[in-house]
C-alpha cells in the first residue's frame, strides 16, 4: 500500500510524511515529487495539487483532506468527482475551538477590553456585571466542532441554542433546524445574543449573515466567526456595529487572507481579530486517525468523514 502527502507547504508534507509513516510502518509513505512514478492508493493534502498530480495518481482509493474545511479541495476543477474525499473529524480542533470562542464571550461578557482601557488611563472604576443567563448562546452548526462548543458553554452555565441542517437531539441545547426542529432560521437567530458561525462553507451558506439576518440578533449581540469568511458578508457586519445594533464581533476567519493592511476591520474598535489560529490541525492525532480510516478502508469497512459533494461537508 503506498500513500502520499501533498501539502502545499513543504513543513507539513515532511511532518505528514513522518506521522503516518510511524502510523503505518507497513506502507510506503511518500511526499509528491520525491516518490516513485505511478499511482499511489491514498492521497493526503489540504487542497487540490493540480493536473500532473491526478494524472500520475489516477487509481487512488480515497483523498484525505488534512482540515475540516474541504472547500478548497471541492472547487478545484482538478480533483476528480469520482475520488472519495474523506475530512478530517475533530483531532485536537473540538477543543481549542471550544477554548477561542469561550474566551473571546468572556471576555466581551467580563467587559475585559474596557478594563484595559481604565488601566491605560489610570482609571479605577467598576463596570456592571453582565449575568450569563442574560446572553443565550447561538451555535450555527452543530457538527464535531460545534457540539463540542455548545458543550463547553452549557457547563459555564449558558442558555445554548443550536442550528443544524436537521433536526438534533442533545441535551441542554434548544434545536432548531431546516427541517423538523424546534424552528427555522430566523427564531434561532431572534432567540440568540451570541452568535457563533463553526458551519461549513457551501453554496447554502455562502453569505448568509448579511444585514438583514444579522440584524434579526437582539440588540447589542456579539458575533463570532470561527467557519470561513464566505459565511459572513464583513461590510454589512461593520454597518451594524457603526449603527449600535451589534456589540462586538470577534473575527478569526476572512473573506480574504490574510486580511489587507487597508482593511476597515482593522481599525474597528469593536471588532478583536486573529489570523485563523481558532482550531489548527494537530498532525499527531489527525495522523491517527487517517491511519485507522486506511485500515479500515483496506479491510473493506466504511468509514465516517466521507463528504457528500452536493450538499460541500
Amino acid at each position: 500500500m503506498r500513500i502520499t502527502v501533498a501539502h502545499h507547504l513543504p513543513a507539513s508534507c515532511q511532518r505528514w510524511r513522518d506521522a503516518l509513516a510511524r502510523e503505518l510502518p507497513d506502507a510506503q509513505v511518500d511526499i509528491w515529487g520525491q516518490g516513485p512514478a505511478g499511482s499511489a492508493d491514498y492521497a493526503i493534502a489540504w487542497a487540490a495539487p493540480g493536473q500532473e498530480f491526478f494524472a500520475q495518481h489516477d487509481r487512488l482509493k480515497a483523498f484525505f483532506c488534512t482540515g475540516a474545511g474541504v472547500e478548497k479541495l471541492l472547487s478545484s476543477t482538478d480533483m476528480p468527482a469520482a475520488i472519495p474525499v474523506i475530512r478530517l473529524e475533530d483531532a485536537g480542533m473540538g477543543a481549542q475551538m471550544a477554548d477561542y470562542c469561550v474566551y473571546a464571550v468572556l471576555h466581551w461578557l467580563r467587559r475585559r477590553g474596557e478594563y484595559d482601557e481604565q488601566q491605560r488611563a489610570h482609571v479605577w472604576k467598576q463596570l456592571a456585571a453582565n449575568d450569563v443567563t442574560d446572553w443565550p448562546i447561538g451555535v450555527f452548526g452543530l457538527g464535531v466542532l460545534g457540539l463540542h462548543v455548545a458543550a463547553a458553554f452549557r457547563a459555564l452555565g449558558f442558555n445554548v441554542n443550536g442550528f443544524a441542517r436537521s433536526a438534533h437531539e442533545h441535551a441542554g441545547i434548544q434545536s432548531f433546524a431546516e427541517q423538523g426542529g424546534a424552528g427555522d432560521f430566523a427564531a434561532f437567530m431572534r432567540a440568540s445574543r451570541v452568535l457563533i458561525i463553526i458551519a461549513p462553507l457551501t453554496p447554502a451558506t455562502q453569505d448568509l449573515f448579511n444585514r438583514e439576518t444579522l440584524a434579526l440578533l437582539p440588540p447589542s449581540s456579539y458575533v463570532i466567526n470561527v467557519a470561513r469568511g464566505g459565511l459572513l458578508v464583513e461590510e454589512d457586519l461593520i454597518e451594524l456595529l457603526d449603527r449600535g445594533h451589534l456589540g462586538g464581533a470577534a473575527l478569526d476567519v476572512f473573506r480574504k487572507e490574510p486580511l489587507p493592511p487597508d482593511h476597515p476591520l482593522w481599525s474597528n474598535p469593536k471588532v478583536r481579530i486573529t489570523p485563523h489560529v481558532s482550531a489548527l490541525t494537530v498532525i499527531g492525532p489527525s495522523a491517527r486517525q487517517v491511519a485507522e480510516k486506511i485500515r479500515r478502508l483496506e479491510r473493506g469497512e466504511s468509514v465516517s468523514g466521507v463528504v457528500d459533494r452536493r450538499r460541500g461537508y
